[in-house]
């Protein structure tokens, strides 16, 4: 069978399979988790049923292909009230049904079948996989953990080449949780389209607030990619967005609502929802914020006191990716987590991160679990 599955291996691998067995168990703890209606965190019933009926009453579908006018007019609002104001106009947004989604078609938008794309080569496991199906090659750009792991940017240079078309910049980044603060100088001499993934935008942990990245590079084309999965903690919603800034963004405009108008996969009743969402749920955003805080804290002051543990504050998201300075094989480690302590927690090689020993924690699990997670992952390392 051709096409990009035809060579992929669907047999589980160890970690699948020990986690099958651990997640059976009363005790299990899942140290992963990214899933807020796991943990507890549900945005308010009551502004989802009364936007819900409010569009059910007066049932109408005017498809559009850049999206609900007054969605688009809400997302506009949202990056004028974010710090700092961001001004983008309506017509520069783009609903879709998921931040996969914008990413599949900004791929198709912007290069063709050869044509090759710059991300982080620590990153969640989804950029290679969208690449591979619109046939273009992945070249990665490294980061210093060192440093904060900011952007490495002469690895940025060495990596482009006459078939670049873009690069991603995920901030916060997910799972380092760094955030881009300043501009990224190495962008200006390239000039060319930036993806911007800021999905975790609202959850600024050591810094005060996270610009977006149009703000930092007023002339470069941006696409600013967000929705409401991590946002409002509806994942099962399915909205997400593109806003484009920088004047060469108008070159690409109508190619884009030609795409999106293709497959209009954008929900139209969570379309309709979506301006009271943005208007009541603010403070549902307040308390993940509050209760992402607290197991931020938590989990760092816990894992301080280990002395073979190096963790550090992210600057925003709610991941920690500490060091674990006395295994050196990070597969045994989290087989050996599994299977003693029936806690899961992800290696670093699955976000391909191959420097060092590193484990993913989610701060969003409800906290009496990563309490009880975190005491039994410290004492077993």
């Amino acid at each position: 069978m051709p096409g990009y599955f035809s060579d992929n291996d669907f047999n589980e691998n160890a970690i699948e399979q020990e986690y099958r067995k651990a997640e059976k168990k009363k005790n299990f703890i899942n140290l992963t988790s990214s899933n807020p209606t796991h943990e507890g965190l549900f945005f308010p019933f009551d502004i989802l049923r009364t936007a819900a009926i409010s569009y059910l009453c007066q049932r109408r579908y005017d498809p559009d292909p850049k999206g609900l006018y007054t969605a688009r007019l809400s997302i506009s609002d949202y990056y004028k009230n974010r710090a700092p104001s961001f001004e983008i106009l309506p017509d520069n947004i783009t609903i879709t049904a998921s931040t996969s989604e914008s990413y599949g078609l900004l791929f198709a938008l912007l290069a063709d079948p050869g044509d090759n794309v710059l991300a982080p080569k620590i990153s969640y496991p989804l950029f290679e996989h969208l690449a591979a199906i619109h046939h273009l090659e992945l070249c990665t750009y490294e980061m210093d953990e060192n440093n904060g792991w900011r952007i490495k940017e002469n690895s940025i240079l060495s990596e482009y080449d006459s078939r670049t078309r873009a690069i991603i910049i995920v901030s916060p980044h997910n799972p380092t949780g760094m955030v881009i603060k300043e501009p990224v100088s190495m962008l200006n001499r390239l000039n060319i389209p930036v993806i911007c993934d800021e999905v975790f935008a609202e959850f600024p942990c050591s810094v005060a607030n996270i610009p977006s990245f149009g703000c930092l590079h007023p002339d470069l084309t941006v696409f600013h990619l967000n929705g409401i999965s991590k946002m409002f903690g509806l994942p099962d919603l399915k909205l997400g967005w593109i806003a484009s800034s920088g004047s060469g963004s108008k070159d690409f405009q109508k190619r884009l609502d030609l795409l999106n108008d293709t497959y209009l996969g954008a929900n139209y009743m969570v379309q309709s929802m979506l301006p009271a969402i943005f208007k009541k749920g603010m403070d549902f955003i307040k308390q993940m914020r509050k209760h992402i805080h607290t197991g931020i804290d938590l989990a760092v002051e816990l894992l301080s006191q280990n002395t073979n543990i190096r963790a550090t504050r992210p600057e925003g998201g709610y991941y920690l990716f500490p060091e674990i300075k006395n295994w050196k094989d990070e597969e045994k480690l989290v087989l050996h987590l599994l299977k003693n302590e029936s806690i899961l927690v992800h290696p670093g090689y699955f976000y391909d991160c191959d420097d060092k020993t590193h484990i993913m924690i989610s701060c969003l699990t409800e906290t009496k679990k990563l309490a009880e997670g975190l005491k039994r992952l410290i004492a077993a390392i």
